[in-house]
């Protein structure tokens, strides 16, 4: 069966996204979509390049919108980079603005999966989500996964374990107000407070500000959402079902409605199968709440805008 992601915004972060997609094979066809066309053009051009050496047999190229209708994944990568200083939040009103352009030229709901990426990740995810009339099984952000994925670095560093044996998740916003259930996380089967070197406080700081680092250092993050995103597309095209943090809407879980929020999910071929509810501590629960209300706060905010569009 010939698979397909539309990948739209050509920019730092989408090409990346859509280069990691290259590498992980994880479509047969991959398509750059950009309001400035010859940007996707040359994106596109520039990551067919790299298919011959090692040989890959997918299509990489530039398309429009009409792409995302037989997309099977359609990843949302608009919106402005972060500066330094500045938080996901501080993206809102921009995001908003340009969530509202994207479901107008798209027209609809496109065929397949959306998966946004966009800054503040939950709100645009739920903007995307409600503008499109999609179900929140095929509409969701990346969220924590991309927190979690930095998580086990620092775990890793910390401790000396390998990646691979760290089970780990980070929960709530994907900003400075994520929490980690620190109660749930697992280092070779071990509970992690076992574990010689591990400092939570460090982890939880760490989390909170290696993404501000490297935009100070480099003006963008732009490889580790790259790679996270194309894993996450290629284990659903793929048809193997794991259990990820992604940014989902709640309706009752973990006692929130409302709200898109990092958590675990449950995703397989058609998207969200169901979210997984931990167990916490009463610690870890307040400070999940305590991320929600920030969530609340600004999707509240995000309607005001999308209203006086």
């Amino acid at each position: 069966m010939h698979t397909k992601i539309a990948v739209v915004g050509a920019g730092h972060v989408g090409s990346h996204v859509a280069r990691a997609l290259a590498a992980e094979q994880a479509a047969d066809e991959i398509v750059l979509i950009d309001k400035i066309a010859e940007k996707a053009r040359s994106q596109a051009m520039d990551i067919s390049d790299a298919l011959s050496f090692p040989p890959a047999d997918l299509i990489v190229r530039a398309g429009d919108y009409a792409d995302c209708a037989d997309a099977d994944i359609t990843v949302a990568a608009i919106g402005k980079a972060r500066e330094p200083g500045q938080t996901r939040l501080d993206l809102l009103g921009d995001s908003v603005r340009m969530a509202r352009e994207l479901a107008g030229q798209l027209g609809g709901a496109p065929g397949g999966l959306l998966i946004s990426i966009t800054n503040p990740c939950d709100i645009i995810a739920g903007c995307l989500r409600r503008l499109l009339g999609m179900d929140r099984s095929r509409a969701f952000g990346t969220g924590t996964l991309l927190d979690t994925a930095r998580l086990i670095g620092v775990i890793s560093r910390q401790t000396g374990a390998k990646r691979q044996d760290i089970d780990a998740c980070v929960m709530g916003e994907h900003g400075d107000s994520s929490m980690i259930p620190f109660s749930a996380l697992r280092v070779g089967g071990r509970g992690i407070q076992d574990v010689p070197g591990f400092d939570a406080e460090e982890a939880l700081q760490l989390t909170h500000t290696i993404g501000m680092d490297i935009i100070e250092g480099k003006g963008s993050t732009e490889f580790g959402i790259g790679q996270v995103t194309a894993r996450l597309c290629r284990t659903i095209l793929k048809g193997q079902r794991v259990t990820v943090p992604l940014s989902a809407a709640l309706e009752g879980e973990y006692g929130l409605c409302g709200i898109h929020c990092g958590v675990p999910c449950a995703v397989g071929r058609h998207g969200i199968e169901k979210i997984v509810e931990l167990p916490m501590t009463e610690e870890e629960s307040a400070a999940l709440r305590a991320s929600a209300a920030v969530l609340e706060t600004h999707t509240r905010l995000a309607d005001q805008i999308l209203k006086g569009l």
